[in-house]
């Protein structure tokens, strides 16, 4: 189901908890809702559609990666980049990584680890941020 995109920085600014197999209608709704905003939004966290889960949907051209629980373990290349977000107002300036690696659960719960680099990194790195109420 397609969710309202939450725009309160007071919400988004909560860490978020923990994702459960218990958790799969949020799946699904996040995965809806990005596909609903494809225009202007290529990833989005589990808080930005108001469930406060760390669950992060990534849009890789026809693809879209689910990730929960999901933790950059190893990051390289540090470089200044300027962002927008679906749910804050204007654009703000933050250091993101070239390449990370993520260790994170699949939405079957199976354990995954990758490695991704460049843009792919930085939507990776963006929406963490806001599994940990970090407002970009």
């Amino acid at each position: 189901m397609i969710k309202p995109i939450v725009h309160d920085p007071a919400a988004l600014s909560v860490p978020a908890t923990p994702a459960t197999p218990a958790d799969s209608q949020v799946v699904t709704d996040l995965i809806d809702t990005l596909a609903a905003h494809t225009e202007d939004c290529v990833g989005m966290a589990a808080n930005m559609i108001g469930t406060n889960k760390r669950i992060i949907a990534v849009q890789l051209g026809p693809f879209t990666i689910v990730m929960l629980n999901a933790k950059i373990t190893q990051q390289h290349g540090s470089y200044q980049a300027t962002e927008s977000c679906l749910s804050i107002a204007g654009e703000k300036t933050t250091t993101r990584y070239h390449q990370v690696t993520v260790d994170y659960y699949d939405r079957n719960f199976k354990h995954q680890q990758q490695r991704f680099n460049d843009f792919t990194a930085q939507i990776i790195q963006h929406e963490l941020d806001h599994c940990d109420g970090k407002l970009i």
